[in-house]
């Protein structure tokens, strides 16, 4: 009988730091494809309430972490998924994002606040956008969501937020209301480690 030999596991590679040469091409100041997914989720004739999402990511030791990407995914502003994307909808569930590299370091998003989805179980989760976040030196990518602070009363009965046994760590999932040239926007940094981090979810 043969003896087996087990081959080792083969290093973990991390998104970055290249990610935005290959998919955020604007952000690293390459010529755009002809069909580029980006952070217009929403035109402006889209139905629902238009916002604007901004945010920047923190290490462990607090520093900006410039070369993050985030993709998004959300229902539209009736509750629904739409898997097609086409840029020449109102709108569209998905959306990539990047930080910037200047002093700011900031992600942005235009989209419409998400209606009411229910779970598989048939229990209405709050507002929410889910995020996965990809950056050097990750070598999974991140998942989380983000819920709305002015969304109180959902977000006490939402399944997901209460699976979060720390209550006060749930706050690290909130966007709070700001207004950014006249216009209403919500404000979401993430921290990957260290004080505040935020909460992880391992779909």
């Amino acid at each position: 009988m043969n003896a087996t030999h087990l081959l080792p596991e083969t290093p973990s590679q991390t998104a970055g730091p290249y990610v935005h040469i290959g998919l955020a091409l604007a952000a690293a100041g390459n010529p755009t494809r002809e069909q580029e997914i980006w952070n217009e989720m929403a035109k402006p004739e889209a139905k629902g309430e238009h916002i604007l999402l901004v945010g920047r990511v923190f290490d462990g030791n607090g520093h900006l972490v410039r070369d993050s990407f985030l993709e998004l995914w959300q229902a539209d502003a009736d509750g629904n998924y739409d898997s097609d994307y086409d840029q020449s909808k109102a709108f569209n569930c998905f959306a990539r994002t990047a930080t910037t590299f200047d002093a700011s370091s900031e992600w942005t998003v235009k989209t419409v606040k998400p209606g009411i989805v229910n779970n598989a179980q048939g229990v209405p989760m709050a507002p929410h956008i889910n995020v996965s976040l990809f950056a050097r030196g990750i070598n999974v990518h991140l998942q989380t969501r983000i819920y709305f602070a002015d969304e109180a009363e959902a977000n006490a009965a939402d399944p997901v937020l209460n699976l979060i046994e720390a209550v006060e760590r749930r706050a690290t999932l909130l966007a709070h209301p700001c207004e950014i040239d006249g216009k209403k926007a919500y404000r979401f940094d993430i921290r990957i480690q260290g004080e505040g981090e935020t909460v992880f979810f391992d779909f």
